[in-house]
């Protein structure tokens, strides 16, 4: 059974449930909320990614002051 094969199952159940005004307001705010969820996750991902930019130097800086201790 394929995801849109279950999808559409799903949909039929929830129409006979439901009913069809029921049915399509949740629906609607699955929606809403699939897209809150993927707007979140791309501003996660954005702020790792950032923060993975950001990380090599500053990894970078703390390499260099090490190899400049040792040399006292």
């Amino acid at each position: 059974m394929s995801f849109g094969t279950q999808m559409l199952f799903l949909v039929a159940l929830g129409l006979l449930v439901l009913g069809p005004k029921q049915t399509h307001a949740l629906l609607r705010q699955i929606a809403r909320y699939k897209a809150e969820f993927d707007r979140t996750t791309r501003n996660i991902k954005a702020q790792i990614a950032s923060e993975l930019e950001a990380a090599p130097t500053a990894a970078s800086r703390s390499a260099q002051s090490d190899g400049n201790n040792t040399h006292s």
